[in-house]
């Protein structure tokens, strides 16, 4: 990779599955379905992608720099930016956290799998990006709002997940 060094790359990645296990950790403990594969392989995939933007977008702009005489005569106007590749992670999510939602004899399930997953979404893109600080923090809420609950929320009360 041109912008970011392979070293850099590799550690993206693994913070982001471990980061994003966290989370999953948590839902695999409370026996929930998106659990730490899961959690961890949303976090890995939206780092994955926002890392490919991110090259994306610095191959195409050393090309447009670097080929100026090959394209003199045609229009360049090939646009690629990263918040192309988080609006697309975040359309994914959503439908994954979508089919987590169960409606069973008028009761809703699985919001809090839906949240965790969307949530987790997040923390790659973080990583994929670089924002070590922002992943991490993000992490440390989410996992103090998940474990929390079990100490101060009711099961009942709540959607069940």
């Amino acid at each position: 990779m041109i912008g970011i060094s392979e070293l850099e790359l590799i550690l993206r990645l693994v913070l982001a599955v471990v980061l994003g296990g966290v989370i999953g950790y948590n839902r695999s403990r409370h026996n929930k379905p998106a659990g730490l594969r899961t959690m961890a392989l949303i976090s890995l995939g939206s780092a994955a992608f926002t890392l490919i933007g991110i090259e994306a977008v610095i191959q195409l702009s050393e090309l447009q720099n670097g080929a100026k005489s090959l394209t003199s005569g045609v229009s360049s106007s090939i646009n690629l930016d990263t918040s192309r590749i988080i609006a697309g992670i975040v359309g994914g999510v959503g439908f994954l956290g979508a089919g987590s939602i169960i409606q069973s004899r008028g009761r809703v399930q699985g919001m809090t799998s839906a949240a965790s997953i969307w949530v987790t979404a997040t923390i790659g893109v973080s990583v994929g990006l670089g924002l070590y600080l922002l992943a991490t923090t993000i992490t440390f809420i989410a996992f103090l709002v998940l474990i929390l609950y079990y100490f101060f929320g009711h099961d009942d009360i709540e959607e069940g997940n």
